[in-house]
């Protein structure tokens, strides 16, 4: 069987889908594959991923967003941020300089409407065949689930914020 390029889907209430998408990243940046993560929605701060990734000479990161939507005064703005992320995005879906793009929290942008799921899927459609493509994010759609090759659901058995009351820490939440 020949290889293609991938689309796997991080989704669910659980923590851990975008330190999934990384280790992706990290695993492909080690066979020397060239890795772009977009990410959508979140962009208020610097995590610590972000820091590391300048370290990996084959991995590239782009800021798209200005923090959770959920908390903006403007979706306007952010509406028109994620049209902007989505341009780039397909832009380096069909160029050949990455193996492998990550759109992290993209399930976010389509669950708010802020992108149109029939739109994104006509874009991953139009990829270059070895392009692996990883999208993270709760409330992945149900056409996206379908299109996608692979589809892991991070579900909650417990949390030490949620259930104990700690809040989040450096090198594990940012």
């Amino acid at each position: 069987m020949a290889a293609r390029g991938l689309v796997i889907v991080f989704t669910g209430d659980g923590k851990g889908k975008t330190t999934a998408a990384l280790g992706m990243a990290l695993r492909a940046a080690g066979h020397g594959l060239r890795v772009l993560v977009l990410q959508f929605i979140k962009g208020a701060w610097h995590p610590g991923e972000q820091v590391a990734a300048r370290l990996l000479p084959t991995v590239e990161w782009q800021t798209l967003g200005k923090g959770f939507t959920w908390r903006r005064a403007d979706p306007e703005e952010d509406r028109a941020l994620a049209s902007q992320g989505w341009q780039k995005a397909l832009e380096a879906l069909t160029s050949d300089r990455y193996d492998m793009v990550i759109l992290d929290e993209l399930n976010v942008v389509l669950a708010h409407g802020f992108l149109d799921v029939d739109s994104v899927l006509q874009g991953l459609s139009q990829r270059r065949p070895s392009c692996h493509v990883v999208i993270t994010g709760r409330n992945a759609p149900e056409a996206l689930c379908a299109a996608a090759d692979c589809v892991t659901e991070m579900v909650p058995v417990k949390h030490h914020y949620r259930d104990g009351g700690i809040k989040a820490q450096r090198g594990v939440e940012f």
